[in-house]
């Protein structure tokens, strides 16, 4: 198979390159970076070892435009462009391959929910129907039928896995609070003031709170799929650390339900999931899922009052590691090619 990289330059096209390096199904990768097109792949300031070259012999290990890359007709396109830029670069790609697209440009179901979240219009609504969401674990029948994969965000991907469950089994009442805190990858590779190690060391904040985040109208969407009384507050923080993902998430039970009776639910619910894994009775911690795919559960109870917990890696689980997951559902390939279960130390 033959795969392009649309941004091969930002941290998740440099996580993209490293894995479909060794992905045992990609016989080629075409990084596309038209503003560095003609320079070497190794000449980059990400650190990558030369044996990523052995796939990249159609384009000499170079970078290259969209145009070239349109040219050797890739079998997959991973577009890790900005938000409102990636859906136009990908024009040429549209029935000839399958696109996955890691920006937000496919996310939301209709125009007037992308604007709610993003305050313009997407730009190729035209083709917003046509768009399956790439929460792996729940869309999974629907992801190995289409020929253009919107990638979650890291952070609906780490609150909705834990959530949608118990709201399919309607176990909630209506008002969830979910409480998320990130790594400073999360704000993208961009030089900002706000996120230099001086300003951030020893300084956790929160941002954007309630509902004026843009993930919070991409979480909404999917609670509402599976809930109508469904509500969301979401306050996302940003932690002095370079990646990992880890949400807290308040709720109410309906009614009592027992530890196991959660185990039992969320074990049938993700048996055929190999990223996701229950921990209960312990706490998951985000050093436990560094540099995996992996996405760990787990929950306290009061009486009704119920709190979830879930981590994830933010560039892995949260970007390019759903991305490949969802290129091998769509392909028919192992789920667990190319990525990692496990952490690393």
């Amino acid at each position: 198979m033959k795969a392009v990289i649309l941004g091969a330059t930002g941290y998740t096209g440099q996580i993209l390159l490293r894995q479909l390096s060794t992905h045992e199904d990609i016989d080629s990768i075409i990084a596309v970076s038209s503003s560095i097109a003609g320079t070497s792949v190794l000449k980059s300031d990400a650190g990558l070892h030369p044996s990523i070259l052995n796939k990249m012999e159609l384009t000499k290990g170079l970078y290259v435009t969209v145009e070239e890359a349109v040219s050797l007709k890739a079998d997959v396109v991973f577009s890790a462009l900005p938000h409102l830029a990636s859906a136009q670069v990908c024009d040429p790609f549209y029935d000839h391959s399958v696109v996955i697209d890691l920006s937000a440009d496919f996310r939301m179901e209709n125009p007037e929910g992308f604007f709610k979240a993003y305050g313009e219009y997407p730009p190729r609504a035209e083709r917003l129907p046509s768009a399956v969401y790439g929460l792996s674990e729940v869309y999974r029948d629907q992801i190995r039928q289409s020929d253009l994969i919107a990638n979650p965000g890291c952070y609906p991907t780490a609150s909705l896995l834990p959530l949608i469950p118990l709201l399919k089994e309607k176990l909630i009442s209506k008002k969830i609070i979910i409480n998320a805190l990130s790594g400073i990858s999360g704000a993208g590779k961009k030089a900002k003031t706000s996120n230099l190690l001086v300003e951030r060391s020893e300084n956790i904040c929160a941002y954007a709170p309630g509902t004026t985040h843009r993930h919070s109208m991409e979480i909404l969407k999917e609670v509402k799929k599976v809930s109508s009384q469904g509500s969301v507050l979401f306050v996302p923080h940003l932690v002095p650390m370079k990646r990992g993902m880890a949400i807290t998430i308040s709720c109410e039970l309906k009614e009592e339900i027992s530890n196991a009776s959660m185990n039992n639910l969320y074990q049938s619910f993700y048996k055929d999931s190999p990223f996701v894994k229950t921990v209960f009775p312990a706490i998951p911690e985000t050093k436990q899922v560094w540099g995996s795919n992996r996405c760990d559960i787990s929950w306290h109870r009061e009486g009704k009052d119920l709190i979830l917990f879930s981590v994830i890696d933010n560039l892995i689980k949260g970007a390019s590691g759903q991305a490949i997951q969802n290129m091998n559902i769509r392909f028919g390939l192992d789920e667990i090619a190319g990525l990692r279960l496990h952490g690393e130390i």
